[in-house]
């Protein structure tokens, strides 16, 4: 395996902004060329980013065996859109070094938990924005996700808020820009194919945010697949022992959206090579 820093950092980005990126090797032995590569945005309310939502949410794509990234974006008091273009611009390197790294470059896939989710979300909606690719001197289309994956994430900044998260992101703009980042009302053919995962006892981050957004993909007629778990409270990452920190599980039941997730995966993969 190979273990690298991306520098990510935009004009206001914290000096702790970076990507680790883990690569695969390639062996003779084995006939697969490419791989898909899969982003992790932790969560953390947007004031930090959370290490149980970090490399070891990525060592477990690894296994799957899919590269992996890691993207320790800006949090407050750095405010929007930093982070985003900071993952923009891990999408961007990413791809413009597809070949030499032997990734599929239309397998770039965004995950994100809790906050992190609001990122991942975020930057599925608004990728093909102009100002976006203006930002980073390229192209909207070099900029493109090709899957998502939601744990927990935070969508809505209406009813079911969590409102710290919002605050964090926003800062002074925080009245005035809320309703522009409730991303139920965001969706569009733009978003690509999603799975998420939620819990019905998340009292920190409301089930709500993930139903809002399923429900707006399945308007959209994006593809959805979507799994509610009864037991389990925020924050579970992998839902095992591993992640069993500050009362975040663990919760057996949940940490089925693993194997659950590889089997989206796959069946996606497959799709794509028939």
């Amino acid at each position: 395996m190979q273990y690298f820093n991306l520098d990510v950092k935009q004009s206001h980005s914290m000096e702790y902004a970076v990507c680790n990126v883990y690569l695969i090797d390639s062996a003779k032995e084995i006939t697969i060329k490419t791989r898909p590569m899969v982003i992790v945005c932790p969560g953390g309310g947007y004031s930090y980013t959370s290490n149980r939502e970090a490399e070891i949410v990525a060592l477990q794509f690894l296994a799957m065996g899919y590269h992996a990234a890691v993207l320790r974006y800006s949090t407050a008091p750095a405010v929007y859109p930093t982070a985003i273009l900071e993952l923009a611009s891990t999408v961007l390197q990413i791809r413009s070094h597809a070949e030499e790294w032997n990734i599929n470059p239309n397998q770039i896939v965004i995950t994100g938990f809790s906050a992190g989710g609001h990122l991942a979300a975020s930057y599925c909606m608004f990728w093909n924005q102009k100002w976006m690719a203006e930002d980073l001197s390229t192209e909207n289309e070099l900029l493109r996700p090709n899957g998502m994956i939601l744990g927990y994430p935070v969508i809505t900044s209406g009813e079911y808020a969590h409102k710290g998260s919002f605050q964090n992101l926003l800062g002074d703009e925080y009245e005035a820009q809320k309703e522009s980042l409730s991303l139920e009302n965001r969706a569009g053919e733009q978003v690509p194919r999603t799975f998420l995962w939620h819990t019905c006892e998340d009292m920190s981050v409301p089930v709500q945010n993930s139903l809002l957004l399923v429900n707006a993909l399945v308007s959209h007629r994006i593809p959805v697949e979507f799994h509610l778990f009864e037991k389990g409270g925020h924050g579970l990452s992998l839902a095992n022992r591993l992640t069993n920190t500050q009362g975040h599980g663990p919760e057996c039941a949940a940490g089925a959206w693993i194997p659950l997730v590889r089997q989206w995966m796959e069946n996606w993969i497959n799709g794509q090579e028939n």
